[in-house]
């Protein structure tokens, strides 16, 4: 579907790359994929906890992430899918055995429980909620879609087989090694609408991958509230205390949610997508991009980082929190296109043992052929304008409080700021970046 100039865009792929192993796991004569009954289904009130557990852990994970690549790239916008990692991130858990299996629960946050089995049927569930909630032709869109891409020699195990039936995928990596590289670009490219082309770069896929494991994640939405095209002037965004640079800034006045949060020492502010033509007021809305807005002072942005990736509540209490109130909004109009090497930024999350030559995926063959994996992309695009966007910033014009003031609080953004576009029925930050500078 070509999407016109007035709905944003935003899009992001991940691609695995599973090359040759050293070890693996000897085979078992199971035919389970989990140590434990994994035929056996929760209730209904304990699965509903289980994806509540598996949404906490995954919030946690969005914010230590989000830290992990802004240490990485300490001078650059950033733009990524913490969504898109975590579900690839989930699969290679799913494949996985013994100390290996141990580093991603505990890297994922799930730790509270040892059944794989229930967080796969947690996952699961989220996955097929997914694809009944958004359409084509909704007003906000949203697709996720997971991919295994195996090589036909690799004897994946039956349960896997059935456990991922429409996942996996079949490809001919020892003959025809770059056709098959082109042919994950494209998938990658349809699944994105278009947005994300070429990933893997020419010689990414070898004779010797096994594996590539992908997920593909594209957003689009319009503002509940838009911006007014006639206002958006040339202003000054303030990069920082000695560099200064003009930007396409759009305005709105509106009622918005706003919230001083005190612990993370910043103002919030919750910019709604429409749920369709003729809900434009419609409070109950299901995807929103929140604006996290750092005073305009030296290291404010990474203090507001470190002191996100330190709370593991700290989202919850952001989407709860805010008052409705008259706001004046000032955020530029921009596009941001970023790959980010995964495995650097998991290596400083402490999951770098995920590329050791002896990390073990035995479960993904029943340990009759051995798989690792060696190198993790993730690209992601992003568009911004008046009648519907995923990025802001904003200007602190007034001090910590909760009243409602008499006149509009001013919100302009002329200053690095960080944002999140949220779920709320998933309970999941979809994607997630920081503003720094006009490209």
């Amino acid at each position: 579907m070509r999407l016109s100039s007035a709905t944003s865009r935003t899009a992001g792929a991940l691609v695995l790359l599973g090359l040759f192993a050293v070890s693996a796991a000897q085979p078992t004569a199971s035919d389970q994929c989990f140590p434990e009954d994994d035929t056996k289904r929760s209730t209904k009130d304990e699965a509903a906890q289980s994806q509540s557990r598996l949404y906490k852990g995954e919030s946690i994970f969005t914010l230590q992430l989000l830290d992990a690549i802004n240490t990485a790239t300490p001078n650059e916008n950033i733009f990524f899918s913490p969504y898109s990692l975590y579900n690839v991130l989930l699969m290679m858990y799913f494949g996985a055995r013994e100390g290996t299996e141990k580093l991603i629960r505990k890297g994922l946050n799930l730790q509270w429980t040892d059944s794989k089995a229930t967080v796969f049927e947690a996952y699961d569930t989220a996955r097929k909620s997914l694809q009944g909630r958004f359409s084509e032709s909704a007003a906000v869109g949203f697709s996720s879609v997971d991919k295994l891409f195996f090589g036909r020699q690799i004897p994946i195990a039956r349960c896997m087989q059935e456990k991922f039936a429409d996942t996996i995928e079949l490809l001919d990596y020892e003959t025809k090694p770059e056709e098959q590289r082109v042919y994950i670009n494209q998938w990658v490219e349809k699944a994105t609408r278009g947005q994300i082309k070429d990933l893997l770069i020419p010689g990414a896929i070898t004779r010797n991958t096994k594996l590539a494991v992908a997920n593909a994640a594209y957003f689009k939405g319009s503002w509940q509230t838009k911006f007014k095209p006639n206002e958006t002037n040339m202003e000054i965004f303030y990069v920082s205390a000695d560099e200064r640079k003009f930007v396409e800034m759009m305005h709105v006045e509106g009622t918005f949610s706003h919230a001083a949060n005190e612990k993370l020492g910043c103002h919030i502010l919750e910019l709604p997508y429409s749920t369709g033509p003729d809900n434009d007021n419609d409070s109950n809305n299901e995807v929103s991009m929140f604006v996290f807005l750092p005073p305009q002072e030296p290291n404010a942005l990474e203090k507001l980082l470190a002191r996100l990736a330190a709370d593991t509540d700290i989202l919850q209490e952001v989407v709860n929190d805010g008052i409705s109130r008259k706001v004046d909004v000032k955020l530029p109009k921009f596009s941001i296109e970023k790959q980010v090497e995964m495995r650097p930024v998991l290596e400083r999350l402490g999951m770098g043992g995920l590329f050791d030559t002896g990390a073990n995926y035995g479960t993904f063959t029943d340990g009759r052929e051995p798989i690792g994996f060696d190198e993790m992309v993730q690209k992601s695009k992003i568009e911004v304008n008046e009648e519907g966007s995923v990025a802001a910033s904003a200007t602190i014009a007034f001090s910590f409080r909760s009243s409602r003031p008499a006149d509009p609080a001013m919100f302009h953004c002329t200053h690095p700021f960080v944002f999140i576009i949220y779920d709320y029925a998933s309970r999941a930050v979809l994607f997630n970046g920081v503003y720094r500078r006009p490209e």
